[in-house]
């Protein structure tokens, strides 16, 4: 959507979905506020790094601008009933039809039916909210 005066179409509330799991994927970790910790950093040996615990790999944190468009389009899932928010946001994440369809009994046409009315009523929400300004 470059132009914020044109008419939202599924496709492009699909991406805004989309781009904003992906950044809720980068946001830092949540860690609790007033515990430290005052032990020293351990450095290991090559050999043993391959039995650490420790995640290595860190993606950049989001830009300022990507996190006001993932609290904005986590304001339209307000429009949605509750089995619609976790299928957008499964489609969102990237989760197979497979997986949906586990998740909510159903055939594959039926949630891919289901997943584009939703996506309509998002889009349908936010072209009304155009109209009225």
């Amino acid at each position: 959507m470059t132009d914020r005066y044109t008419a939202w179409t599924i496709e492009d509330v699909a991406a805004r979905f989309e781009e904003a799991a992906a950044t809720s994927r980068r946001l830092p970790p949540v860690r609790v506020q007033g515990h430290f910790n005052c032990w020293p950093a351990i450095v290991r040996r090559e050999w043993e790094t391959f039995a650490a615990d420790e995640k290595v790999y860190r993606p950049f944190p989001p830009a300022p601008d990507a996190i006001d468009r993932m609290l904005e389009t986590m304001q339209w899932v307000q429009w949605l009933e509750v089995e619609q928010r976790h299928l957008v946001w499964m489609r969102a994440k990237r989760y197979g039809w497979r997986d949906v369809t586990i998740r909510f009994a159903c055939d594959r046409t039926t949630a891919w039916r289901r997943w584009q009315k939703a996506l309509q009523t998002v889009a349908d929400q936010l072209n009304d909210c155009l109209v009225a300004r």
